[in-house]
């Protein structure tokens, strides 16, 4: 795993050749324990850093087509699987907790849902108000610039639009770690109001 733009933040990638573009999975280490975001499947190197990390307590899933590996490293490590409440008549995987609008994950870690994407109540997630990690809807397909799904991947653009806005009103964000695509570990802030300005148009 790479060390991200904290001191207590990993990640890990996967190219994918259909999209040309990298898929990222996030880890965050704390005393009370450790937690993983949209995890992909981790190499044997990444396996034992994540151990000598603290392994994992938590696993927390932004909405159901980024479940990736979560069951099996949920198998493998005893962590437990959080998820959209949203999502939860359908979700493909079981969850020990699903997760609301502004529900705090873990002291430090807010949820915020997202409407309008391609599933229902996606989540975009805020890591100590400065680090904003992502799922699907915001994603970053050219380096420094964000984006959104496309309009063909949406349930209803307006609400998506409506989403996108709210999560750029947010204070005080200066990384944003996209699930798909390039991270912004600086200017995220003002990278999501061009996104969001954009929307307008």
């Amino acid at each position: 795993m790479k060390l991200l733009h904290r001191k207590d933040l990993f990640g890990w990638s996967e190219f994918n050749r259909e999209r040309n573009l990298d898929f990222h999975s996030v880890l965050w280490v704390r005393e009370d324990g450790n937690v993983l975001i949209d995890p992909l499947p981790m190499s044997e190197h990444d396996h034992s850093h994540l151990q000598s990390l603290g392994g994992v307590s938590f696993i927390v899933i932004t909405n159901s087509d980024h479940c990736r590996d979560a069951e099996h490293i949920a198998e493998v490590t005893g962590a437990a699987i959080y998820g959209p409440a949203a999502e939860e008549e359908t979700f493909p995987l079981a969850c020990a907790r699903w997760l609301h609008d502004e529900e705090e994950i873990v002291p430090g870690l807010v949820a915020y849902q997202l409407n309008g994407s391609k599933t229902p109540g996606e989540l975009a997630l805020l890591l100590k108000h400065s680090t904003l990690i992502t799922g699907d809807l915001i994603r970053c397909h050219i380096g420094g610039e964000l984006c959104m799904l496309p309009d063909e991947k949406l349930k209803d653009k307006a609400k998506a639009v409506q989403s996108v806005k709210r999560i750029a009103d947010l204070p005080d964000i200066k990384a944003v770690l996209t699930g798909d695509g390039w991270p912004l570990f600086n200017h995220g802030g003002e990278a999501l109001h061009r996104l969001a300005r954009s929307l307008n148009q």
